[in-house]
């Protein structure tokens, strides 16, 4: 028999309104009995039905709804959702490179799918979603047709779903770097061994606005495979591509080369370290970017985060030229928007420099964020002008 998850008084709310996730400490029983990752029904304290999804007794998120309805979760099911995903982001414009199924959002929690051209990369990060990434790479060729699919389930949140890190080749072919293009600008994105699926996605249209902010010398910070770096190149005097990753700074060349850039040099070090030597030597740019990976996964990291990020964010206001631009992002969602302005006011009057805000941006139109769920609103893109 299916397991049946009634929920404790009042704890309804915030699911009925869209929220997907129903935390362990939410339940008042659960009847009847199935296997981990099996489909259950969730019910009000009263009875009233509110859902379906997967349930895993090892993760403190018991149950992940993604069926309102009476629909069952087969292949046509999975056909149907991933096929409407990809068509939202078709009538966006996107394709060639773009977060295809973004979990929650897409109503499809703990399931990411990016596409790089004709390869598709796929992340699993529940139990039940799991168990069915047959199905659906089964649903992925007969709806795409791709090349290859490469699983990227080597995240840390996998251990909370008793699952360990996972990377394999699921269907047909995968190259090392697959070739894509992002505003104008070919890339070889690593989807073997690069950050999350290979790239970050949700900062193409960001990447693509901070190039009116990037006429000068630049410093890009934590630049990763280079995605800011090139965006920069277009139009700057000369773009200095900071990581403490070499097999990064290999990527940032090689994408240079590609593109025939020969305004971008590599630094490798700790960008803490790499910011306040600059303040040393007097350094000055005409635009700074900061794209730091998230500082804080947990609520019990904020306050570390807040000081981490208020250090980096000190020293790129004081080598930033007068009239210059810094940058300046977070992806942590537990950074909220409010906290992250709060630590740039404090950054700029540590700083004694005098800064405006020019610029707000969030995630790109791929990574949709439900207003039912804060989560899935995660990214902040600054641009301050330091006057």
């Amino acid at each position: 028999m299916p397991y049946e998850v009634y929920l404790k008084k009042n704890e309804e709310k915030r699911i009925i309104a869209g929220h997907s996730w129903v935390y362990a400490n939410e339940v008042a029983r659960i009847e009847n009995k199935d296997k981990n990752g099996s489909l259950a029904t969730v019910f009000s304290h009263d009875g009233r039905y509110i859902g379906k999804g997967y349930i895993n007794h090892a993760s403190k998120i018991l149950v992940r709804i993604f069926i309102r309805g009476n629909e069952t979760d087969d292949e046509n099911f999975y056909l149907e959702r991933i096929k409407a995903a990809n068509d939202y982001r078709l009538k966006l414009g996107y394709n060639n490179c773009y977060r295809m199924v973004f979990a929650e959002a897409d109503n499809l929690p703990a399931l990411i799918i990016d596409k790089y051209g004709d390869i598709l990369v796929m992340q699993c990060l529940s139990l039940g979603i799991d168990q069915r990434k047959e199905t659906i790479c089964n649903c992925l060729v007969k709806l795409f047709s791709p090349k290859g699919i490469y699983e990227r389930s080597d995240v840390a949140v996998r251990k909370k779903e008793g699952l360990p890190e996972v990377k394999q080749v699921l269907y047909g072919e995968v190259p090392d770097y697959c070739p894509v293009c992002e505003n104008g600008i070919k890339m070889l994105v690593d989807v073997k061994n690069g950050q999350k699926t290979g790239y970050f996605l949700d900062q193409k249209e960001n990447r693509f606005a901070a190039r009116k902010y990037c006429r000068g010398e630049v410093l890009d910070c934590f630049c990763n495979s280079g995605g800011f770096s090139l965006n920069a190149a277009t139009v700057a005097k000369s773009v200095i591509s900071c990581d403490i990753s070499e097999l990064a700074l290999k990527n940032v060349n090689d994408n240079a080369k590609l593109n025939g850039f020969k305004n971008i040099t590599t630094l490798c070090g700790d960008v803490f370290e790499v910011l306040r030597n600059f303040r040393k030597e007097k350094r000055q740019f005409d635009t700074v970017i900061l794209d730091p990976p998230a500082f804080c996964k947990t609520a019990d990291e904020v306050k570390d985060a807040y000081r981490g990020y208020k250090d980096i964010n000190i020293s790129a206001m004081k080598i930033v030229k007068s009239g210059g631009f810094l940058i300046t992002c977070s992806c942590s969602h537990y950074m909220t928007t409010t906290l992250f302005e709060k630590m740039l006011i404090d950054a700029a009057r540590e700083s004694g420099r005098t800064v405006r805000s020019v610029e707000i941006k969030t995630q790109a139109p791929d990574h949709p964020a439900l207003l039912c769920a804060e989560e899935t609103q995660y990214l902040k893109f600054f641009v301050l002008q330091v006057i």
